[in-house]
């Protein structure tokens, strides 16, 4: 019995889901085992692990399509002129929540999104511990995967009924004095807020499979860090906006630094609301 959905929406799905498993099985005689730490001209931390991941799925995507672009967070010093030539890019981060990953945190995901003309494709995560997997597009439905279990459609929920409380997703090592600002309006709309703490990209995914209803960020993120999760939840009818309420895309910029965004339910019934706190 096959463990994917019949007839995946996109060719290069199935291929792509399997590359990012064998990263994440790269990645994992690393794990908890004292792995040296070194760090990168912008502070951020790098390991082995990071770059074997990298190595397998570089090396993966350029022979499963050679004519796609790779811009991976270990390879990123390709300058906005050349990507601006570029109409279809895998955008790659080989192990994101890497201080999740040398903290000894099972919190950390291999991401695979495929962008053309700036916006999300389709995106894959996979949790190198678990071997779960989340999967999805825009338009094209999303899925999680459990290690050989059937894939099950996922959704985001819509608010839920009094007294089910509303949850906000929150990073760990990141907020603002604007996002607390934020949440508090928030609360005046919906009610009392529940918080919910998690690394990487497993933000996204838990709105994506209906186990929460807002993650703004208004802090730093990279692009790598959003693209293959916010495929996830964009297939499973989640919109990721702007604060001006534009959709979030991945223009050819400068900079690989994203702006602030919010993530939500694309139907929420809160999300004017939303959007008016964070414009303000």
């Amino acid at each position: 019995m096959s463990l994917m959905p019949d007839n995946l929406p996109h060719p290069l799905l199935a291929p792509v889901i399997d590359l990012a498993r064998r990263a994440g099985e790269a990645i994992l005689p690393f794990w908890r085992s004292d792995v040296a730490v070194t760090a990168k001209a912008d502070d951020s931390p790098v390991t082995a692990a990071d770059l074997a991941a990298h190595k397998v799925l570089v090396e993966g995507l350029r022979a499963l399509a050679t004519d796609i672009h790779v811009l991976s967070e270990e390879d990123a010093d390709i300058s906005a002129s050349e990507r601006a030539t570029w109409e279809r890019w895998w955008l790659v981060d080989p192990l994101d929540g890497t201080k999740e990953f040398i903290a000894g945190s099972e919190e950390f995901t291999v991401n695979v999104a495929l962008v053309e003309n700036g916006r999300v494709v389709f995106g894959v995560v996979v949790i190198p511990t678990s071997g779960r997997c989340y999967f999805g597009g825009a338009g094209l439905g999303a899925w999680r995967s459990e290690a050989g279990q059937p894939a099950e459609a996922i959704a985001v929920r819509q608010q839920g009924p009094a007294g089910q409380g509303f949850t906000v997703v929150a990073s760990r090592r990141h907020s603002s004095a604007q996002q607390q600002r934020l949440l508090a309006g928030l609360a005046e709309e919906v009610g009392e807020l529940q918080l919910a703490n998690i690394g990487s990209s497993l933000k996204f995914c838990l709105l994506a499979e209906g186990a929460a209803d807002c993650y703004p960020r208004l802090a730093p993120t990279s692009q790598w860090d959003t693209a293959a999760a916010q495929g996830v939840l964009e297939g499973a009818g989640g919109v990721v906006l702007q604060l001006d309420g534009q959709p979030f895309s991945y223009p050819p910029r400068e900079s690989l630094l994203n702006p602030f965004f919010l993530a939500l339910p694309a139907e929420a019934p809160w999300r004017t609301k939303l959007l008016e706190l964070a414009q303000g």
